[in-house]
Order: C-alpha cells, then structure tokens, then sequence
C-alpha cells in the first residue's frame, strides 16, 4: 500500500532516546538525524514524510534501575532531550503546554515533548515529581514493566491489587501541576483506581484493545468506556505482541524460555535477546490493517474523541509490515479512509484528541 496523504501526527510514545544512549552514548556526532539513519526507526526526514507534528519523547530508564540510580538516570534522559533539541532548532522545538505544541506547528517544527516511562522515576517523592515537571515531562507512566511501591505493573505479579494510598497521592499531584497520568504499563486494577481519583484526562501512551489481542499491556473495555467520561485517549500502539494475537502467543512462550534459562522477562535485557533469537520461529508480522482494527475498536467502546496514536518506535524489537519506521502513519490513516473515516476524522485520531486533551489536563 502506498501512502497518499499525510495526516499531522501527536505521537505519544518515542524511545530514541534511550536508543541512543545505548548506540552511541548520546553522542549526535556519531549519528546522522539529519541526512537519515538507518540504525534507528526516527530520524528527521522520516517524522517528516510520516506528518509528525509534535512527538513525546519517552525519557525511560529500565528497572533494573532503581532509587537514586533511575533518578539520575532519567535526568541524563531529560538533559539529552534537551540536547536533542537545541542540536536541531530549525527543526525540533521544546515545548510544555498544549498552545506551544501548536506554535511550534505554526513555525514548522516538530514540537517536541518529554515523558516519564515508569514511577520508578521519581523514587517514590513528590518533590522529585515537581522537579520532572519543571524540566518540562509531560506525564508520567505509573509503573514500567516491574511494580512499584505504591502501584502494580500489568506484567508483574500483583501486591497492592492497584494503587496505594501514595499512589493516589501522586495521581492527585500530577492533576494539580498538570502532567498526564499515563496508564500504559499497569494492571487493569490501577487503570480503574486512577479513573477514579484522576480530576483530569488520562492518558495510554502506547496501549492497544485488550478485546482484540489478549496482552496484559492492553486496555479492557470497561476502562477504555470510561475515557468517555475523563475525557482521556487511548494512543494505539504498534508493537506486534500487542496488536496481534499470534505475536502475543509467540511472546508468551518466549517469556517462558526466559525464565527457563533463569532470567528475568520484565527486563529488556534480557528478554530482547531472546526475542531477537526466536525471531525466526516467529509468526509473520501483522500488517497496517491490524492496527487500524485497535483503532477502531477504541472508537466503538471510547469514542471518536478518545483515541490517538502512540507507535513505541524504537522500543520494540519489530513493528507490523508498513510500519517500520517513523514515516508509516500514512499509511495507516490511507487505511482507514478506505474503511469510510473523513479527514476530519482523521485529524482527530493524529493529533486533536490528545491536545484537545492536554489542554483540558493543563490547570487554568
């Protein structure tokens, strides 16, 4: 399929960053963005040509990480971002709140956001929360793939059957100084307790329907029906396990090699090298129809207004057939124009539910 028209794309979920840590310790001189790169999925001609209007940068650290370590870890993460966008300045632009994202669109910039991918983060401190907001995050993921201690993962084995008392503590603060509550990563039964707490939009940076691949990182009915009433969006993500049910079963029994081999699956590193090995074993990859079923099953349970687009590029170890890289979301919207959705549609599902949704998130 060969993409027509270009849609403006709020992305919300992108893991260059810490892509580059590992390929060339954050060193851009050792990385072309600018003329193309082909060792990672995002580069400045692709979010280009794929109509990226404004990306949130994910600033994650892994879990292996923990305490003062993810801390200082994720403000090496924040300060590279930064770097990141003072390197590129005819072309990226930092911003924080919902009107300049759309100012930086006007000037012709990729608009450029941060967000925390996991509460281990902020090592449990509100002030260090506050901190991250100053230096410009925009939300925060709850939990990564491992609890914490006031938060249950969706891939870890539950303790707290949702979110503590500290837990709904930090969901009320994120509501107060106007950072997105991210519900990627968590159990079904935080998604549920932070619905219930949060006074503004949520968000999913990167989670798909639940009903249509059986993938704990994916959201039930019942939440996504309630997005309705928060005023929340679920961005789709493109991770093949998550989209399809052959990959989620070829995922899980790859899980279970891991710990046979006496590792640890929550933990990227050690689950991607034996996903990369059984790659071959793998059933094929979906394609850009698959996704677009994610998609429209979240607007039959949440609403047109209430879903969005969070593709993961760069943090996974493979993505469906016409969206390998940063350049595919047209591909996606050709897709769904040719199931009967209008332009106007479209530019909802790319970028106006979530900042129609930030605004809303941003106090007055």
């Amino acid at each position: 399929m060969t993409a027509t028209t270009t849609v403006p794309v709020v992305d919300g979920h992108n893991d260059l960053p810490w892509a580059l840590r590992e390929l060339c310790g954050y060193d851009l001189s050792a990385v072309d963005l600018a003329g193309g790169e082909p060792r990672v999925c995002t580069d400045l001609p692709r979010l280009r040509a794929g109509g990226v209007a404004a990306q949130f940068w994910s600033v994650f650290v892994p879990c292996a990480l923990a305490g003062d370590e993810a801390v200082t870890a994720t403000l090496e993460q924040v300060d590279f971002v930064r770097r990141l966008v003072a390197a590129f300045p005819d072309d990226l632009e930092l911003c924080g709140t919902a009107s300049a994202v759309e100012d930086a669109v006007r000037g012709g910039r990729v608009a450029s956001l941060m967000g925390m991918e996991g509460g281990h983060s902020i090592n449990s401190s509100l002030g260090t929360l506050r901190a991250m907001h100053e230096l410009g995050v925009r939300y925060m993921t709850l939990t990564h793939n491992e609890n914490v201690p006031w938060a249950d993962s969706a891939t870890d084995e539950p303790v707290l059957g949702g979110l503590s008392d500290f837990g709904r503590d930090v969901v009320r603060e994120m509501n107060r100084i106007g950072m997105f509550v991210d519900l990627s990563h968590v159990s079904a039964a935080v998604m549920r307790d932070a619905l219930d707490v949060s006074s503004a939009p949520v968000i999913f940076s990167h989670s798909s329907a639940y009903e249509v691949c059986k993938h704990p990182r994916n959201v039930p009915d019942d939440v996504l029906a309630r997005l309705a009433g928060n005023g929340g969006v679920c961005m789709v993500t493109f991770v093949p396990p998550f989209v399809d049910q052959g990959q989620a079963d070829w995922y899980f029994d790859t899980i279970e090699v891991v710990r046979e081999r006496g590792l640890d699956p929550r933990r990227f590193e050690d689950l991607d090298p034996v996903l990369r090995e059984r790659m071959p074993q793998a059933p094929p990859l979906p394609g850009v129809d698959v996704v677009a079923d994610h998609v429209e099953h979240v607007r039959e349970v949440a609403g047109l207004d209430h879903v969005g687009i969070g593709g993961d590029f760069d943090g996974s170890v493979s993505f469906p057939v016409g969206l390998d890289d940063v350049s595919g979301y047209p591909r996606l919207f050709d897709e769904l124009r040719s199931r009967g959705w209008s332009d106007d549609e479209l530019r909802g599902l790319g970028a106006g539910n979530v900042l129609r949704a930030m605004h809303d998130m941003e106090p007055a």
